[in-house]
């Protein structure tokens, strides 16, 4: 499988497996000029910024694995989702969510929003 369906596929497990734990979807694949957010969901009043991570590899931390110029690209849209829905006074994080084996792994509040 390339990497574009593999990544397709891996988001739609995601979403499935949000829901499943009470998550609200609200977006896929939100673009902004700074970056792309995979799944945008409500946590009861919270806004979750989901990114989704699909690994096989023994020993792999999905959330070490966004690097810190990933993470601000994920907070600069985030921020900007936010302003354009006049969501700014709303509890907000950033999850993660694994994909292993068909199985999902939720990581709530897996990182802080990146200052420039």
């Amino acid at each position: 499988m390339n990497k574009a369906l593999l990544g397709a596929h891996s988001e739609e497990i995601a979403a499935r497996f949000l829901q499943s734990r009470g998550y609200r979807l609200v977006l896929r694949n939100y673009r902004a000029r700074s970056g792309e957010i995979d799944i945008i969901a409500r946590d009861g009043d919270t806004v979750c910024f989901v990114e989704v991570r699909s690994k096989n590899s023994p020993g792999f931390d999905p959330a070490e694995s966004i690097d810190a110029r990933k993470r601000r690209r994920i907070g600069r849209a985030a921020v900007q989702y936010l302003k354009e829905n006049g969501l700014l006074e709303c509890p907000a994080r950033f999850d993660v969510v694994c994909i292993r084996g068909g199985a999902g792994e939720l990581i709530k509040d897996a990182f802080d929003l990146e200052e420039d």
